[in-house]
């Protein structure tokens, strides 16, 4: 509908409403013609005037800035030509291909605009946190104490904030989805896969280390559920 209306302002601006004087006016005088500028200010009334709603008022400022940029180029371009049919044409076709293009993109900024009403930004925001500020945070807590560890085997780089990162995210997956029983096999299967590296290095202050990381990496990822959850509801 939209692009209807405004093809339908192009057609009686263009064709009904321009009298042959003023394109004989417009022809001789180029950019200097009254009539050339009346023309383009027609074709914004005409368009304000068949969709009647100011909300476009940026669709018609691009149309009608464009319809003067494409209205003096015929005219500088025609004596160009033998025919002037061919400029004609031309000038026609980008001026309809200049609607399309406007009503396209209003309408992708109109569907981009509902996307982003949809997005749970309380989830985002929950999400975003248990990722790296977490990371972060929990880097700063602990810097004191990771420098007192001395670690006799070698890790991944960056192995335990990514793993640090993941079991956040799976926790609060599963308080959202209301599965707390989830979040008891996690801290098992995790202990599990930690009890060898504290048996073989027994290493008290490592265990310490790492029960105090682990407690502080669920609890983070529990309060940022809880809140969620309190926000959504």
């Amino acid at each position: 509908m939209l692009f209807t209306k405004l093809l339908l302002a192009h057609l009686i601006g263009d064709f009904l409403l321009q009298p042959l004087r003023w394109v004989i006016h417009k022809e001789a005088n180029k950019i200097t013609s009254k009539y050339l500028y009346l023309h383009v200010l027609l074709h914004a009334a005409l368009m304000m005037l068949l969709l009647w709603d100011l909300s476009y008022w940026k669709i018609v400022v691009a149309i009608t800035l464009s319809h003067y940029v494409l209205d003096l180029a015929k005219l500088y371009a025609n004596p160009l030509f033998k025919r002037k049919t061919i400029p004609f044409f031309i000038d026609q076709v980008l001026h309809v291909a200049v609607l399309y293009a406007c009503v396209y993109y209003e309408n992708l900024y109109e569907h981009t605009l509902l996307l982003i009403d949809m997005i749970n930004w309380p989830l985002v925001t929950a999400i975003v946190f248990v990722s790296y500020p977490t990371a972060i945070i929990m880097g700063v807590l602990l810097e004191g104490m990771s420098s007192k560890i001395e670690l006799d085997h070698k890790s991944l780089p960056n192995a335990g904030k990514y793993i640090g990162i993941i079991e956040r995210l799976f926790v609060l997956t599963f308080i959202i989805l209301g599965r707390w029983e989830a979040i008891g096999l996690l801290i098992t299967a995790k202990s599990v896969f930690r009890f060898n590296d504290l048996k073989e290095s027994n290493n008290r202050k490592l265990t310490e280390y790492i029960l105090i990381g682990t407690l502080l990496s669920f609890g983070f990822a529990i309060i940022a559920g809880i809140l969620y959850m309190n926000f959504s509801s």
